[in-house]
């Protein structure tokens, strides 16, 4: 089905289903344990053995030797696989490292081999025993070292919103900043970042013949699928991926990883099925993470406060052939200015693979941009709400015929700031005080794209008028079940008790997956779609004119007739499948998510520890499909913008190049007792532009702005302006004012 922005209404604008904050269906399955995670798949192949898989102890150089004598005679042990076995294996479309294979070191626990035996134990006893050695070499491994030499990105790159080319100019940026009344100069920083999801990166593989199974924790399916069949240099008609729960995954799930191809040769090796699941230390130096970034900020503006030059320069880093952190993205279209300059640039590390995180792009260029904002505010003695206001565009800057499809930036700013009573902060810093506690609010803008993706489904209609829907999708803890289960029951006319949905099987059809908060919107246009081809031949089966016939009820009726539902597939199940594609919608309009966030901190005056009292988050994200689960969606990415905002940081070791704090007791991210209290507001707000369902995604719309509304509280509470993220007490003690 080609969608291109009817006018006219359509079955889901009923919203006796959608729109409603109905529990997950899946909820009960997760929170009784009994929902089958990848590692936990005890009965999908018999007779598993397990693979521990031995990491790189050097960051770059040559593996010279494996000797894996001592290995074989541990008990248990059955087969071991090593990078010096096999020559380099190809790289998936979505990869930057190379995962397996050859002697040469990239990063830090690379793979260099998979050991299969009985037990765990013995496997990871197996590794152990592994001898290696090595010719190191030099690396590069601090961004502020290599940042001076590090080169323009030529072209689009990443799956942030929108890329850019290495430089894009609007207007003569130079020439407005010289001569702008006031001005804003500034560099931020933001730190390498780690997913630090619950289920851990894992894999069950079997072999039957040439075929392939892996029963895998994966975000996206049908990306899956390809790059196993290029790495492993298969038929794609012979890899099936299954992963219908999924632990949470961030984006460090997106692509394929070590643990699916290590899984694979360990199975292949060894004759059997072999289960897989890489070590918390391995998540952080063998997969993906967020790249750190240097950003350099220069605003020039009227007294008044429109801005007349805004500039944004990013630098990040990543292996040979890698992307760079989009961090610019969303300063080409959040604020209007006449005279614009955004670039990034990119420089070689040997450190591992940066690549998408949560809201990959925004989530670290609106820690820079939205503290910039703050300081601008300051500057020009404009309320910082005010200030955003009066920069406000409705039409994309750089091109101005290009309007947004929705864009209730304002109403957002205003409805936080009613809600929250910012009308009762004091624009001078360091002045409330209660007991030991210095109080401050601060706020920032929310942006991210709304992206367009094919995604498709197939839907089936049993005799007993119940309803299957199969769709590669994946829940990654998101709801995914309960929406499209939604969707179903709307266009179809039942229960939602009536619709079972399958998801995350590479033979079902190809959906978006879940990342970069497109999953919701358009998997679920994909089933609407599907639905609609049911419709018609369910109509066409019980006689009706399917442009008048309507759903309700489990009931099928056109004017004076009805007939049950179910009575269309009496014989036999009656199956449609279709996708949902979109034509060039996102060329003729900019489609985007927008959000005030406002935070209420806390700072000790002796000891400098910054404490959340309140959050509030106000979201402009078209139809919300499930305000219960979107709900969960955006306090989650506000918990997470305060572990970047307060603690998140992977520590490099600069010397020898890997992640100093790569477990879950050094790399600290936000607790309960963190978190004490959260508001969310959603705008009434459909876009007829966006799909079908007039939705977008909040996922990681949620995220987007709220670390740098912490970082302008605690300047509001303290006076002490921090641009090097996270803002630690260490960052704050020795400068903290006296108290009285």
């Amino acid at each position: 089905m080609k969608f291109d922005a009817p006018a006219t209404q359509n079955p889901i604008d009923q919203l006796k289903v959608v729109g409603k904050p109905l529990d997950r269906i899946d909820g009960r399955l997760k929170t009784t344990g009994r929902a089958p995670y990848a590692y936990e798949r005890h009965d999908v192949a018999p007779n598993q053995a397990y693979g521990y898989v031995l990491g790189a102890e050097i960051a770059k150089g040559r593996v010279t030797v494996m000797d894996t004598a001592a290995a074989a005679k541990v008990p248990g042990v059955l087969a071991i696989v090593t990078t010096l076995d096999i020559p380099r294996l190809d790289k998936g479309e979505m990869n930057t490292a190379f995962l397996f294979g050859g002697s040469d070191i990239q990063h830090y626990h690379q793979a260099i081999a998979v050991v299969v035996a009985e037990t765990f134990e013995q496997a990871r006893e197996g590794a152990a025993a592994i001898k290696a050695e090595y010719e190191r070499q030099p690396g590069r491994f601090d961004l502020a070292v290599e940042a001076s030499n590090a080169p323009l990105v030529p072209a689009d790159s990443g799956e942030g919103s929108g890329g850019g080319s290495g430089e894009d100019r609007f207007g003569d940026f130079e020439a407005a900043f010289a001569v702008a009344p006031v001005t804003l100069d500034a560099t931020y920083t933001t730190p390498d970042e780690t997913h630090a999801m619950m289920e851990p990166h894992a894999t069950i593989a079997a072999w039957n013949g040439d075929r392939l199974t892996l029963w895998t924790s994966s975000q996206m399916i049908a990306w899956g699928k390809r790059d196993v069949a290029k790495t492993l240099g298969i038929s794609p008609e012979k890899v099936r991926l299954d992963s219908p729960y999924i632990g949470g995954g961030f984006g460090g799930k997106l692509f394929l990883r070590a643990d699916a191809v290590l899984a694979a040769l360990g199975a292949k090796a060894a004759g059997r099925p072999v289960k897989l699941a890489l070590p918390r230390p391995m998540i952080a130096n063998n997969t993906t993470h967020r790249p750190a970034t240097i950003q350099r900020i220069r605003i020039g503006a009227a007294r008044d406060g429109r801005i007349t030059a805004i500039a944004h320069e990013s630098t990040s880093g990543d292996l040979p052939d890698g992307q760079p952190e989009t961090a610019v993205s969303q300063t080409k279209l959040l604020y209007a200015g006449e005279n614009r300059l955004t670039a990034m640039r990119l420089a070689v590390l040997d450190l591992p693979e940066g690549n998408s995180m949560r809201a990959p792009g925004e989530a670290a260029g609106m820690l820079a941009i939205e503290a910039a904002m703050d300081e601008m505010a300051e500057k020009l003695g404009i309320d910082p709400v005010e200030f955003r206001i009066v920069n406000d565009t409705q039409v994309d800057p750089e091109h101005p015929e290009r309007p947004f499809s929705q864009r209730q930036l304002v109403e957002c700013l205003r409805t936080g700031a009613e809600r929250f009573g910012w009308n009762r902060r004091n624009a001078s810093p360091g002045q409330r005080r209660e007991g030991q506690w210095l109080v401050g609010l601060g706020m920032a803008a929310g942006f991210r794209n709304n992206l367009l993706m094919k995604s498709g489904a197939r839907v089936r209609l049993h005799a007993s008028g119940g309803v299957t829907v199969e769709t590669d999708m994946t829940d990654i803890g998101t709801g995914s079940y309960t929406i499209l289960a939604q969707t179903a029951a709307e266009m179809m006319g039942v229960s939602l008790e009536q619709v079972t949905v399958s998801l995350g099987d590479s033979d079902f059809p190809v959906s978006a997956g879940s990342g970069g908060q497109f999953g919701a919107n358009n998997s679920t246009a994909g089933v609407y779609a599907a639905c609609v081809k049911l419709r018609e031949a369910v109509a066409h089966k019980l006689g009706f004119n399917s442009a008048e016939a309507e759903f309700v009820d489990g009931q099928v009726r056109s004017g004076n007739r009805s007939a049950p539902l179910g009575r269309a597939a009496e014989t036999n199940d009656l199956v449609a499948e279709d996708s949902i594609e979109y034509g060039d919608l996102a060329k003729r309009y900019q489609q985007s998510t927008f959000a005030g966030h406002f935070v209420e901190v806390g700072v000790d005056a002796y000891t400098g520890e910054t404490r959340i009292r309140r959050m509030l988050a106000v979201c402009a994200a078209g139809r919300i499909l499930n305000p219960k689960s979107a709900r969960s969606q955006v306090i989650g990415a506000m918990t997470m913008g305060v572990g970047a905002a307060l603690m998140e940081e992977l520590a490099v070791d600069k010397r020898l190049g890997f992640f100093v704090n790569h477990d879950l007791a050094g790399y600290e991210v936000p607790v309960h007792a963190d978190i004490p209290h959260q508001e969310v507001i959603f705008l009434d707000e459909t876009d007829p532009i966006s799909s079908p369902m007039k939705a977008k995604g909040v996922g990681e719309l949620g995220l987007c702005g709220v670390g740098a509304a912490v970082a302008n509280a605690i300047y509001n509470a303290t006076g002490i302006r921090v641009r090097d993220y996270p803002v630690r007490l260490d960052k704050l003690i020795d400068r903290l004012p006296p108290l009285a």
